[in-house]
């Protein structure tokens, strides 16, 4: 008679359910405050412009600066430091700041006054006239960065304000598209240095068709790189 032997089986029991971890969410900027909380803040009654440049650090072309008013009944969305945004958000925000600010103004200053002024002193000219063509004169000014312009009105300067205040951001977004369109038309008229790609900035492929090109007249003669070109006949 065979042996049986007799298995008792326990039920397995299911795996633990692993719950999923919940997603971080985003951080969110801050909303920078309107106007009318600014002008509460820095009690100030009448309008404020924000001021800000683009253009200090290229070896070539003027430095660009703007000036804006807006207009808290008819905002603006995804304002921000120029920098952090793409070139498509950019040049969307330089048309809808146009439209939409209560008014704007853009300057700058040369190659030849950067060249004889030193380009702090430029930067802080062509500041002057950005603010000096506004349709509207403003109560304040918030320049951001640590100097100032001369001004007749009251102005404060605010480190990192292009990301803090809104009418600054505008500022920085009209300066820096200004001053890339410029780049990209002198790139068609200086072909070889590659203006359009580089901004002028000092990369690898600027220095390199600054040696073998020589400087155009453009490039801002008291940068050290094109001083070192030019006393080396490359003109």
């Amino acid at each position: 008679m065979p042996l049986r032997t007799s298995l008792t089986l326990k039920p397995v029991a299911p795996p633990a359910k692993v719950k999923p971890r919940a997603a971080k969410p985003k951080r969110r900027s801050a909303p920078q405050p309107s106007m009318a909380h600014l002008a509460l803040q820095w009690g100030v009654n009448g309008l404020i412009a924000g001021v800000d440049e683009a253009g200090r650090g290229p070896l070539a072309g003027p430095v660009v600066a703007a000036a804006v008013i807006l207009d808290d009944l008819n905002p603006i969305e995804g304002l921000a430091d120029s920098k952090k945004l793409t070139v498509r958000k950019r040049e969307q925000l330089f048309d809808e700041i146009r439209a939409k600010a209560l008014c704007c103004s853009v300057a700058q200053a040369s190659v030849q006054e950067i060249d004889r002024l030193n380009i702090l002193q430029a930067t802080l000219l062509a500041m002057r006239r950005a603010v000096e063509g506004l349709r509207l004169p403003p109560k304040l000014v918030l320049v951001d960065g640590n100097r100032l312009p001369v001004l007749p009105m009251r102005a404060q300067a605010i480190v990192k304000g292009d990301a803090l205040v809104a009418a600054i951001s505008a500022a920085s977004i009209l300066a820096k598209v200004t001053r890339d369109r410029w780049c990209e038309t002198v790139d068609t008229q200086y072909p070889g240095y590659g203006f359009a790609q580089h901004k002028g900035y000092g990369t690898a492929v600027h220095l390199a068709a600054l040696q073998n090109l020589g400087a155009c007249p453009e490039h801002r003669t008291t940068f050290r790189p094109v001083t070192e070109v030019l006393a080396q006949g490359r003109a």
